[in-house]
């Protein structure tokens, strides 16, 4: 239906009046909606959402909550008693991360965060409880709402909502937004926990590594000294034990050379570590030449790496002193392998002489081979000794996790 006034004048169509019907129905929608809301809020704070998208996404989802046209997240100041406006929507620019409104209880926001009560102010040009802020004021902002942002020991800060057309928030609307400000609250909190966790890791990461490279100095200087006590003795035996002792000596601390430097604290690779040793260890079997095959990267834990090297370490030098006795040179083969990623199977293979008949390696006094048993003991391994055409072998399968 239309009616004109004057003539001349355009046809009006009148527009009915919104029904209760039709309140009721927007207003059942927008509380649907507002719950949706939540849950939507709730997921990303699970993801762990990066700190400044998760306060703009609240801030959005709030606004669009509450049918505001503003709404800002305030991050209190203690130093300078005041409100930072660290994110929001609808703001003119410049405002966000720069604009700050009082803390102080004759502020809507400052109120509400230290009493921790939700504050409403339906109607600002007749406000008389609190100032209004000039922020609000700049943007003609007719009426507000505040809500605490908790924290585990003080108040994050305040989540606000504004708006310019009339209107009025009521319970509901307080009960979404604290609902809104408590998922909020809930995962800075986690954020500022994973923080604190990530920085006391990283300090006790970055100790780790200064104590594994001390030790790893400390190593270094007693084979150092042991060298050269070995080359100062007069008995070529004594002489002979001490260069040993400073081989057992290098390879644990080779092993905390690793360590202090690798990415992972607690594990390296054992390929490159065992090439160090080998190339150090070529020094002391020359003229014997180490033939080293092994794929690209096996991570073990350190102290696993250890035992293997210091294992390896005997094989090699027992076969550097006993399996060529008449030749002035031969080969010695290393092989390390993974086996279902669960083992590793390392082998020292040469041509020289081979083993005694009878030779049992559990049962050898020689301190070489008992501890090459006792170690492979100590890594849950298993030892054998395969009968070769030509030369000696041993093989051992080794659990890359300790029991």
């Amino acid at each position: 239906m239309s009616q004109s006034s004057e003539p001349g004048k355009p046809v009006v169509e009148a527009k009915a009046a919104p029904t209760q019907s039709d309140l009721t129905e927007r207003t059942l929608h927008l509380r649907l909606r507002q719950q949706e809301i939540l849950a939507e809020l709730g997921v990303h704070a699970l993801q762990g959402t990066a700190f400044l998208d998760l306060l703009n996404l609240t801030a959005s989802l709030a606004a669009e909550g509450l049918e505001a046209e503003y709404c800002k997240i305030l991050e209190f100041i203690p130093s300078d008693n005041r409100l930072l406006v660290r994110a929001g929507v609808g703001w003119k620019e410049g405002v966000v991360g720069v604009a700050t409104v009082g803390a102080d209880m004759a502020s809507p926001a400052g109120f509400a965060l230290h009493t921790g009560k939700p504050v409403i102010s339906n109607h600002l040009e007749n406000e008389q409880r609190f100032r209004t802020p000039e922020l609000l004021v700049e943007h003609g902002i007719r009426r507000a709402m505040n809500v605490i942002l908790q924290g585990d020991n003080a108040p994050f800060g305040v989540l606000e909502v504004d708006s310019r057309s009339p209107g009025e928030f009521g319970k509901h609307d307080v009960a979404f937004l604290q609902g809104t400000a408590n998922i909020l609250g809930m995962a800075i909190e986690q954020q500022r926990s994973q923080l604190k966790l990530q920085n006391a890791l990283d300090r006790h990461e970055l100790l780790l590594k200064e104590v594994n490279h001390r030790v790893k100095n400390s190593l270094q200087v007693v084979a150092a000294m042991l060298r050269v006590q070995a080359s100062a003795a007069a008995d070529t035996e004594l002489s002979a034990g001490l260069i040993e002792a400073a081989s057992r000596i290098s390879t644990v601390g080779r092993a905390y050379d690793h360590l202090a430097y690798a990415a992972d604290y607690e594990k390296i690779d054992l390929v490159s570590y065992l090439r160090e040793v080998f190339n150090e260890l070529s020094v002391t079997v020359s003229p014997n030449v180490i033939h080293f095959e092994a794929p690209g990267e096996i991570r073990i834990a350190g102290d696993r790496a250890i035992l293997i090297g210091l294992v390896l370490n005997e094989l090699i030098s027992n076969a550097g002193k006993y399996a060529y006795p008449d030749d002035a040179s031969g080969p010695i083969w290393i092989s390390v392998a993974p086996i279902d990623g669960r083992s590793v199977s390392v082998s020292v293979r040469d041509e020289g002489v081979g083993m005694p008949p009878g030779f049992d390696v559990t049962k050898s006094k020689r301190l070489g081979t008992r501890l090459v048993a006792a170690l492979s003991q100590q890594l849950n391994a298993t030892l054998t000794n395969p009968t070769s055409v030509r030369g000696s072998s041993f093989c051992l399968v080794i659990p890359i996790e300790s029991a």
